[in-house]
């Protein structure tokens, strides 16, 4: 049984850093069950090249300017993959999103902390509206989502200033138009409302941070012009534990912003992902997150 809670609310050669433009590398484009998936190279760092899947509608044009997303994986920013999001996208292109999954930096594979990963989120929306007219996508209407460290770095994306790379286009906005959040972890310093055992719990976080937790903290930094946020998350979750998502929902409709909250009874952390228990919780938030999207207009 779930409850619903809504509330209103450089050049090129630059040693380190590089937003990639145009993509420099793409796979071959497949085509299955009227979507056409194929990957792109984002941005580099060094000799890292981050990836983004791409999917979208088999009949998609450049010229359609259709809605977007960007999603991001969980994985505590130490791992992960966004294969995760892969049935989202592959779901949303057939309802005529460009659908993407983000590869960023993770601790176990590029040895960063989690300020990094930020820096990854925000070059990843850039990119995609960098790149609109290319990829066939409306600029004003690309979203941003993902689940636990990937629902925290999309928040992130939209509440918080800084941590953008020298190196990109300062002109081009890095923050989506609306945000789909699967058990974010969205509260990652002290806040007074919180109980102690869940301000205990976060003594373990400045060491995966690279900065001071409340730097990295979506709820300390909302803003009266965050986008339309829907959010689900298992009430059971020992992992980010239920009560952070409401504070922060309620302090969305505090500053006048839409954000609706989707608790589910008994629910621990992922949940929601295929594959889950009988699937059906991964049904049913996909269905009640294309519902949010058409009712924000992007589909």
């Amino acid at each position: 049984m779930r409850r619903l809670l809504v509330t209103r609310c450089l050049p090129a050669l630059l040693i380190g850093w590089m937003l990639l433009p145009l993509a420099t590398a793409k796979a071959e484009e497949k085509t299955s069950d009227g979507v056409k998936q194929r990957t792109e190279v984002y941005k580099k760092v060094g000799d890292v090249e981050l990836t983004m899947h791409i999917y979208e509608p088999a009949d998609h044009t450049a010229q359609a300017k259709s809605p977007a997303i960007v999603f991001f994986f969980g994985g505590g920013w130490t791992s992960g993959s966004p294969k995760q999001f892969f049935p989202h996208c592959e779901l949303l292109a057939k309802e005529g999103m460009v659908a993407m999954a983000a590869e960023y930096r993770v601790a176990s594979r590029h040895k960063v902390k989690a300020d990094s990963c930020v820096a990854d989120a925000k070059s990843a929306v850039r990119w995609a509206r960098a790149n609109a007219e290319r990829l066939g996508i409306d600029p004003q209407r690309i979203a941003a989502g993902g689940g636990s460290a990937g629902g925290h770095l999309a928040a992130c994306t939209a509440a918080i200033d800084g941590f953008e790379e020298s190196s990109e286009d300062a002109t081009i906005s890095s923050r989506p138009d609306a945000l789909v959040l699967f058990n974010p972890a969205v509260i990652l310093a002290p806040e007074k409302q919180l109980p102690p055992a869940v301000l205990k719990r976060m003594n373990g976080l400045a060491a995966r941070m690279g900065t001071e937790p409340e730097n990295l903290s979506p709820y300390h930094h909302l803003h009266a012009k965050m986008p339309p946020t829907i959010i689900f998350h298992g009430k059971a979750d020992e992992t980010v534990p239920y009560v952070t998502v409401e504070r922060y929902a309620e302090k969305m409709r505090e500053l006048g912003c839409l954000c609706k909250l989707v608790g589910y009874d008994d629910a621990g952390h992922g949940f929601f992902n295929q594959g889950r228990g009988d699937n059906s919780a991964y049904q049913d938030t996909t269905k009640q997150m294309t519902q949010f999207l058409r009712d924000q207009g992007f589909l």
